[in-house]
């Protein structure tokens, strides 16, 4: 049972930074991809970045690129999210999910296991 369990959201200003990590469990991930997805309210789930677990290749939305930084560390089989630059429109719920299979998609749907999300609130 794969079992993902997000850390790290709070409350910032703009222009701060947060870290938000992300513990995965129940099996071996040589062979998926971990992303992060955040949902505003009223919006729909969008993508964030994501990271091959084997090689660490790396994809980042538009709307993040050149702030937030995905990265893993295998020996402690968490995926990080470093969030540098925060502006107000970054407010969301934080998920992380897992894919199998190595490709940067975009599309919520096309993942297959989800954490409960960590809140990330950003003050003007």
């Amino acid at each position: 049972q794969v079992q993902l369990v997000e850390s790290g959201g709070g409350l910032v200003q703009a222009g701060g930074s947060l870290r938000l990590s992300c513990a995965a469990s129940g099996r071996t991930f040589s062979w998926h991809t971990i992303g992060w997805l955040r949902q505003a309210p009223g919006k729909e789930r969008e993508f964030v970045a994501a990271i091959w677990w084997s090689t660490g290749n790396t994809y980042n939305a538009a709307s993040v690129k050149g702030r937030f930084t995905i990265s893993r560390d295998n020996a402690k089989n968490t995926v990080d999210l470093q969030m540098n630059s925060l502006k107000p429109e970054d407010t969301a719920i934080y998920y992380c999910a897992v894919k199998e299979g190595l490709s940067f998609t975009t599309t919520s749907f096309d993942y297959n296991y989800w954490g409960q999300g960590t809140q990330v609130t950003v003050s003007s």
